[in-house]
């Protein structure tokens, strides 16, 4: 009986969905679907809009990459991810007042999601005002829980292991888009660090940010380190 509801609740959803895909919505229908709507109209809508206008509109976009359904997040972020690459439309919004936003989507439990806000930050390298807050809280964040990831014992139980690896996985990541406006000494503070741990994705991330080819003797040597990894994907940077 139980689940009875839940198939209910499924198939009124289906049924919301189709609809909305078959009508033609206007650009203020959408914006008000984002700010008021449902999962199901939210998702839609997000899919469905064109562009924003103001930054007004570019908020309430930016307003549901968090706190939301997956679903939803998902659609906002592939928005996101398109609107970051037309610098008209790009400049409709706040990116330095979302810059914890943003942090937070790249450790989205949906990979995806993370994977679209990756794509997005590379439209903002040449911000200066969204990197010198989004590149500081990125490191602290990176570092602080390489060690807690490199701290991790059987103790701790899998689920809570993959679940923070998973978070450095991706902080890695965008440090290897952000690496070349970083200063050496912030990235060996973290690459120290995340060059051992057991989980060989961290050392691949790691491997692959000492790919840039940093004029500086100590990386170099612990690159050369990693190219005589046990692991295959970690060598091959």
């Amino acid at each position: 009986m139980e689940n009875s509801g839940y198939c209910a609740t499924l198939d009124e959803n289906f049924h919301l969905a189709y609809e909305l895909v078959g009508q033609n919505q206007s650009h203020d229908q959408l914006i008000n679907m984002l700010a008021n709507g449902n999962i199901v109209e939210k998702q839609l809508a997000a899919l469905k809009l064109d562009t924003v206008n103001t930054q007004e509109e570019a908020q309430i976009l930016l307003n549901n990459l968090t706190g939301q359904d997956g679903k939803v997040r998902e659609a906002v972020s592939a928005k996101i991810s398109e609107f970051a690459a037309q610098p008209e439309v790009l400049v409709k919004f706040n990116v330095s007042k979302n810059y914890i936003k943003f942090l937070d989507s790249i450790i989205d439990i949906n990979g995806n999601i993370c994977r679209n806000i990756i794509s997005a930050l590379e439209n903002l390298l040449d911000n200066k005002e969204f990197c010198a807050l989004f590149i500081p809280e990125l490191l602290n964040r990176t570092f602080n829980l390489a060690n807690e990831v490199q701290k991790f014992g059987l103790q701790d139980g899998k689920y809570k292991i993959n679940k923070e690896v998973f978070k450095l996985y991706w902080y890695l990541e965008t440090i290897y888009l952000f690496s070349d406006l970083i200063e050496i000494s912030n990235l060996k503070n973290i690459i120290n660090v995340t060059k051992s741990i057991n989980e060989y994705t961290i050392r691949e991330k790691t491997a692959k940010i000492l790919s840039k080819g940093f004029p500086d003797e100590e990386l170099s040597e612990i690159r050369q380190l990693l190219k005589n990894d046990t692991n295959y994907y970690v060598r091959r940077f």
